[in-house]
C-alpha cells in the first residue's frame, strides 16, 4: 500500500480547496501526473529537481518520479470520538493514515462563515486534537486493563515495558497533549509504542492558510498556531490556498512562476506541501538512471543498500551482492555515467552502506 497523508480541518477552513489544488499538482511538476484513485484520495507526484537534471543528462524513453498518496478525509464536528457526525468514517480514515496534513484557517473573510463564528486556529486544532486524544485514551485504557495484571505479577519484561508505555501515553493524554509528545528512547519502546497505532502519535504537519497579503510571511494566526505547536514535535507550513487555485489555472510554467514572483514567492505552496509531507514520512530519494528511464525511488531515511535494493524487486534484496553508487553532484558535474567512472567517483558499496539522499545506485544481485 502507497503511503498516504491525510487532509483534515474543520469546516470552511479551505481543506478541500487545498486537495483541489493538490489534484492540479501536475502544473507544479512540469509533466508528471496526478490520478485519482476514489474521489478522495490522490496520488501526488513530488517535485524533484534532480529528477529533471538527470533525464536532461541522459534523455531516457521514460521519467517516473516518486509519489505519496494525499487522502481528503471526511469532516469533524465536536464528538467525532463518540461518533458524532461522520466521526466514525472520520477516525477510521486516520488511523489508515501515516500521517496528517492539518489545515487551520488563518485568514479573516466576511463571506466564509466560520463553522464556530469566530477565527481562531488554535481552538480549531483544539477541537480536532481533543476528539483524536479522546479516542487514543480509549484505547490506551483498554490495553491497560489487558496487561496491567501481567506487568505487575507475571515477571514478563515485555507486558512490564508495554505497561509502562501505556502509562506515560495515559498521563501525557489526560494533560491534554498528543502521543508524539511522549518520547521513547530504546528501539525496543520505539517498536511497542508504534504497534499502539494511536491517533495522536502520527507525525502531523500545521497547514495555515492564509490570505494573499500573508502568504510570504504569515500573519498573527499564524504566530498563534507556532506558539501554540512549539512543544509538539510538529512542523508548520504557510499555504494561501486561494492564491494557489489560481495559479493552477495558468496554462504555462513560464506565467506560473511570474505569478508567485510577483508575489514574493519562488515556489508554490502546493509544491512546498507535497515536499513536506514527503519528508514528514522521514523518506528520502535515490535514483536509478539509464536510457530505458530515469527513475526515482522512495527509501526509509537510514536504510541500507540491500534494503533500497528491495525497493525495486524483493529478488535485488535477496541475492544482493553490491551496488554502485555515484553521487548525483558528481553525475551533474562529470555529465555522464561513463565520465564519472573515468574520474573514479563511482563507489562500489556492500551490504552495510547507508544509502544517501540523491544516491544514483546500480545494484549487483544473484537469485
Amino acid at each position: 500500500m502507497a503511503l498516504q497523508c491525510g487532509i483534515v480541518g474543520l469546516p470552511n477552513v479551505g481543506k478541500s480547496t487545498l486537495f483541489n489544488c493538490l489534484s492540479n499538482a501536475k502544473a507544479q511538476a512540469a509533466n508528471f501526473p496526478f490520478c485519482t484513485i476514489e474521489p478522495n484520495v490522490g496520488v501526488i507526484t513530488v517535485p524533484d529537481e534532480r529528477l529533471n537534471k538527470l533525464s536532461e543528462l541522459v534523455n531516457p524513453q521514460r521519467i517516473v518520479p516518486t509519489t505519496v498518496e494525499i487522502v481528503d478525509i471526511a469532516g469533524l464536528v465536536k464528538g467525532a470520538s463518540k461518533g458524532e457526525g461522520l466521526g466514525n468514517k472520520f477516525l477510521a480514515n486516520i488511523r489508515e493514515t501515516d500521517a496528517i496534513l492539518h489545515v487551520l484557517r488563518c485568514f479573516d473573510d466576511e463571506n466564509v462563515t466560520h463553522v464556530d463564528g469566530s477565527v481562531n486556529p488554535v481552538r480549531d486544532k483544539e477541537i480536532i486534537d481533543y476528539e483524536l486524544q479522546l479516542k487514543d485514551l480509549e484505547t490506551i485504557e483498554s490495553r491497560i486493563q489487558k496487561v496491567q495484571k501481567q506487568a505487575q505479577t507475571g515477571g514478563d519484561k515485555l507486558a512490564k515495558m508495554t505497561y509502562d508505555i501505556l502509562l506515560k501515553y495515559k498521563d501525557a493524554l489526560e494533560q491534554g497533549k498528543s502521543a508524539r509528545s511522549v518520547q521513547f528512547e530504546t528501539k525496543d519502546e520505539q517498536k511497542i509504542a508504534k504497534e499502539l497505532f494511536l491517533l495522536t502519535s502520527k507525525p502531523v504537519l500545521y497547514v495555515c492558510n492564509v490570505d494573499e497579503k500573508s502568504a510570504v510571511k504569515g500573519n498573527k494566526y499564524v504566530e498563534m498556531v507556532r506558539e501554540a505547536v512549539k512543544d509538539e514535535n510538529a512542523d508548520i507550513l504557510i499555504v494561501a490556498a486561494k492564491i494557489e487555485s489560481e495559479i493552477a489555472e495558468f496554462e504555462t510554467y513560464e506565467e506560473r512562476q511570474m505569478f508567485l514572483n510577483e508575489i514574493g514567492l519562488t515556489e508554490s505552496g502546493v509544491a512546498r506541501l507535497i515536499k513536506s509531507a514527503y519528508q514528514l514520512l522521514n523518506l528520502e530519494t535515490y535514483f536509478t538512471a539509464g536510457v530505458q528511464e530515469v527513475r526515482a525511488w522512495t527509501y526509509l531515511k537510514g536504510s541500507k543498500a540491500p534494503q533500497c535494493a528491495g525497493v525495486i524487486h524483493t529478488d535485488f534484496e535477496k541475492g544482493f551482492i553490491r551496488a554502485e553508487v555515484i553521487k548525483y553532484a558528481d553525475f551533474i558535474k562529470y555529465g555522464s555515467e561513463a565520465a564519472v567512472r573515468d574520474a573514479g567517483k563511482l563507489n562500489v558499496e556492500g551490504k552495510e552502506y547507508i544509502v544517501e539522499d540523491g544516491d544514483i545506485m546500480h545494484f549487483r544481485f544473484n537469485v
